[in-house]
């Protein structure tokens, strides 16, 4: 009895049940749509993106392009500026035959250029020899010079190893005899000893210049113990100093008599005389300076002497630098100033020979060169000659027949 109720609750639960399905499917439906429309909205957006870019792409190589071919139309211009200037050198360019004579006289140029250039070199070469040897006989004789007037030996020794050193350059065996002149020579001048003439020179100009400041002895007097105003003079004690007390005083100021005087006193020279005194003790020495430089020893000796006995004389040998001066003048007296030297006119008139020599030989040689050069004109003249005398000319046909 109980089970139809529960059909019935059955049946009616299932007529409510079937309108929920569409509900849910027409739901399902509307979600589905706009879906499909943003998906197509979001391929047409790509697909105009990518088309945009793709034009654009497109316009981006089209500029490129257009680029490319305004510089190939700028190369295009000036290749053909280029072609026509390649063009008119070229139209100026000379032929291939003036080509070929330029060629030629350039040959032509070189050649001689290079002959005249040999002859050039060997004029100089032989020119440069001569200067060298000539070099050698100035300075040879210059050694010489300065041996007889100043009697330099150091300079002399300098000039002729000069001269021996152009000649061993020129490397010539016929000049061996002048270089044995020349050697033996040298040897002489390294043997002698070297007199320093300029330091004699400088230590004479500085004792002049301290004889300049020489002054002479004063006069002085020293009176003998007890011996003060004369007995005339004197006054008795207590009655003080009388007038002649006083004017001995002072007049023994100026005047003073020593009658047991053991040295000679001078009296005070002038200024002027003063002067005279050092001007000649200043000459003296001058004179010695120009002994020194030109070998005079009597007249070195006689200077130096004169110098001492005026020092010794005038200005006295008291103070310690009139001493020394003295001293001075005594030792450089003692210094030589000449020297035996050799003779360098051997050497010189050998060298003048050996160049004298070489000039003859130079003078043969440029003749034996001009008498072959001469020598082919005589047969043209002979046969000259037989050519414009007819009668000679026709004797020798009648032989030959």
């Amino acid at each position: 009895m109980t089970d139809p109720a529960p059909q019935t609750e059955q049946a009616s639960a299932a007529p409510s049940a079937s309108p929920v399905a569409p509900r849910q499917a027409s739901s399902r439906n509307g979600r589905t749509l706009p879906l499909l429309a943003l998906l197509l909205g979001a391929g047409g957006l790509l697909v105009a993106g990518w088309s945009l870019w793709q034009v654009r792409s497109l316009q981006v190589a089209a500029e490129q392009q257009q680029i490319r071919l305004e510089e190939a139309r700028t190369q295009t211009l000036g290749l053909a500026e280029r072609d026509l200037v390649m063009s008119h050198q070229l139209s100026r360019l000379p032929s291939p035959d003036e080509l070929e004579e330029r060629r030629r006289l350039l040959a032509e140029l070189q050649a001689g250029q290079q002959q005249l250039s040999e002859r050039v070199d060997n004029v100089l070469g032989a020119s440069r020899q001569e200067w060298r040897l000539a070099e050698a006989e100035h300075l040879l004789r210059l050694a010489s010079l300065r041996l007889s007037a100043l009697q330099d030996v150091g300079s002399a020794r300098f000039l002729v190893s000069a001269a021996d050193q152009i000649l061993r350059d020129h490397d010539d065996p016929a000049a061996f005899a002048v270089r044995e002149r020349l050697v033996d020579s040298l040897e002489a001048l390294q043997a002698l000893p070297v007199i320093d003439r300029t330091g004699l020179f400088l230590q004479l100009g500085a004792l002049g210049e301290q004889a300049a400041r020489l002054n002479t002895r004063q006069p002085q007097f020293q009176a003998q113990q007890g011996g003060g105003v004369p007995a005339a003079a004197q006054v008795a004690e207590g009655d003080g100093a009388s007038l002649w007390a006083d004017w001995w005083q002072r007049l023994s100021g100026f005047v003073r008599l020593e009658f047991t005087a053991s040295d000679e006193v001078k009296p005070l020279l002038a200024g002027q005389t003063l002067e005279q005194l050092r001007m000649t003790l200043r000459l003296a020495l001058e004179q010695a300076q120009w002994a020194a430089l030109h070998a005079q020893p009597q007249v070195y000796q006689g200077a130096l002497e004169q110098g001492r006995a005026v020092l010794q004389r005038y200005f006295g040998l008291d103070t310690p630098e009139n001493q020394a001066l003295y001293e001075r003048l005594g030792q450089l007296a003692g210094q030589p100033v000449a020297q035996e030297l050799p003779d360098l006119t051997p050497a010189l008139g050998a060298l003048q020979a050996y160049l004298a020599q070489r000039a003859r030989a130079e003078l043969e040689a440029a003749g034996q060169a001009v008498k072959p050069a001469a020598a082919p004109v005589e047969p043209e003249s002979e046969s000259s000659e037989s050519e414009s005398d007819p009668a000679t000319g026709d004797a020798a046909q009648e032989g030959g027949a």
